[in-house]
């Protein structure tokens, strides 16, 4: 695919490293196509997307390595492809494996009834939760109990609704754990808590004024007439099948996840210069030990975890996988964009890098926010911070401290902006696939979005104005 455009610049690489400023934009053909068919392929041919992403992931990811092998020599390609996986990506899907795994094996029991202050209560639960068991984690533990609490209720979507934006997208926003794009955040070497101290005024900001929105509307609709008369199809039973009291199944998870986080603060915060040197790629004993220790969080929660709590929990391993191969294809094809972005204004990219940069030079807080989200928005968020985090300089020392409004404008446009779409952030389309498997009627793709324009837009605009117009 244009492989003499693809080839431009090819000498000027060596082995294990590239300049990006010496590339042909072509290089970023494999990363857009992967992120437009994870877009528009499961609206377009869900179908065929259905059976095949995994096919269509391959395809990209070839599309980058075969033409790049050709171009810089295996030993580069080789250099890219290893880095990628050590660095990169096996530490980020062992992490969300665990979180995956350990929220899978946590069931909520007991006789709920949707009303306003319920809901909103779990929604207020579930923010402070996504920051510390991940916003997949939170979303899959929380959103089968708040569909079975409403089952009785006419009008059941604006609850699933203001669920993603609150608990699978703004929730996550103050840990590397909450959200995956802070967590390749802290991979690049910003601290744990960096995150919390710096975003946790949009952060609050955002959730209780959703929170406050959603009650008025909640409360609103409940007081409408024939809104609770219908029958409550869901008996509500714990996972052996008794008669349910409120409480929770599967209570060793609990330990479990303050193991996870214990593991990632431990590597954050533990300082060693040990480690391995796997095919050139220098691999810390901290990183290790964490994703070992993960591993084996991950390993003792299905081992612990009585089976009727994953069968209620209607557990499996379908999201898991398919994020786990999207993403493989995601970090591949990332790396020439990587480089690219990295060449600042002299790179093929210098007209996104001129767009969030001032005239005097200096970066625009404001334009970073609003960037990182537009393309949050409609693309994954996680390679979209990545893609920022590198435009602004990708040094995480300068950019915690000189750089810290610059940064943390990059994680809330990133966390906040992915709940503009269903296709903003992993966790959301899990959620709609659960409510609408319930009978749910979700609004469609511009529907979904009408409510976000309506609802979000406004206090991203505040956001923008108390905190990044500078």
């Amino acid at each position: 695919m244009a492989a003499a455009g693809l080839l431009l610049g090819a000498g000027a690489a060596q082995a294990g490293e590239i300049d990006g400023a010496a590339l042909s934009v072509a290089w970023g053909v494999p990363f857009v196509g992967m992120l437009l068919s994870i877009a528009l392929m499961p609206l377009l041919l869900p179908r065929f997307w259905h059976h095949h992403f995994g096919k269509v992931t391959a395809g990209w990811a070839l599309a980058f390595l075969l033409p790049f092998t050709l171009a810089f020599g295996a030993g580069a390609a080789a250099h890219h492809f290893v880095h990628a996986l050590l660095a990169e990506y096996l530490p980020f899907v062992i992490l969300l494996t665990a979180l995956y795994t350990v929220a899978g094996g946590i069931y909520i029991r007991g006789n709920l009834v949707g009303s306003p202050g319920l809901n909103t209560a779990i929604l207020a639960m579930g923010a402070v939760l996504a920051s510390f068991m991940g916003t997949t984690g939170a979303s899959m533990l929380l959103i089968r109990p708040l569909l079975r609490a409403n089952d009785n209720r006419r009008h059941q979507a604006h609850v699933v609704v203001f669920f993603i934006f609150i608990v699978s997208n703004a929730g996550g926003a103050l840990t590397p754990l909450g959200d995956p794009p802070l967590f390749l955040g802290f991979l690049k070497g910003v601290d744990f808590f960096w995150t919390v101290r710096h975003v946790w005024g949009p952060m609050l900001f955002l959730t209780l004024a959703l929170l406050a929105v959603f009650y008025a509307i909640d409360r609103r609709l409940m007081r409408e007439r024939g809104e609770t008369d219908l029958p409550d199809p869901t008996p509500s039973l714990d996972a052996s099948g008794a008669p349910s009291r409120l409480g929770f199944e599967g209570g060793v998870n609990f330990a479990l996840l303050l193991a996870v986080v214990a593991l990632v603060l431990f590597s954050g915060v533990w300082r060693t210069p040990a480690g391995l040197e796997i095919a050139g790629i220098r691999v810390g004993l901290p990183g290790l030990v964490r994703d070992a220790g993960l591993i084996a969080v991950a390993l003792l929660s299905l081992r612990l975890t009585p089976r009727r709590v994953h069968a209620a929990n209607e557990f499996g391993w379908g999201p898991m996988q398919e994020v786990a191969k999207l993403f493989a294809g995601i970090f591949l094809t990332i790396i020439p964009v990587i480089a690219m972005l990295k060449a600042g204004f002299d790179g093929p990219f210098g007209a996104i890098v001129r767009a969030v940069t001032r005239a005097d030079g200096t970066p625009d807080p404001a334009m970073y926010f609003w960037a990182t989200g537009a393309l949050s928005s409609f693309l994954d968020n996680a390679p979209t911070y990545l893609v920022f985090f590198n435009t602004a300089g990708g040094d995480p020392a300068h950019l915690m401290t000189d750089m810290a409004l610059t940064l943390t404008a990059i994680s809330a446009g990133a966390v906040f902006m992915g709940a503009n779409t269903y296709i903003g952030n992993a966790p959301n389309l899990m959620v709609k696939a659960i409510a609408e498997d319930r009978g749910v009627k979700m609004p469609g793709f511009f529907g979904y979005m009408a409510w976000s324009f309506c609802v979000l837009l406004p206090l991203l605009v505040l956001i923008t104005l108390f905190w990044f117009w500078k």
